[in-house]
């Protein structure tokens, strides 16, 4: 995972509290904790990250 292209979003404030995410060769995407970057990942698959972003975006997840 240490060659994947990490960000965070553009709306991330600068106390470090973030979690960010990489594209997956084969599609996907990985996120991560931006404080424990050697520490877990999770990995999602094409459809799983499809799926969870239409579901952010509705306000299905109650992140509004």
């Amino acid at each position: 995972m240490q060659d994947l292209a990490w960000f965070k979003s553009s709306y991330s404030s600068a106390n470090g509290q973030c979690t960010e995410v990489a594209r997956l060769p084969r599609g996907g995407a990985a996120v991560r904790d931006s404080k424990h970057p050697d520490g877990p990942v999770l990995r999602f698959s094409a459809e799983q990250w499809r799926a969870f972003l239409a579901c952010a975006k509705t306000g299905q997840l109650g992140l509004r």
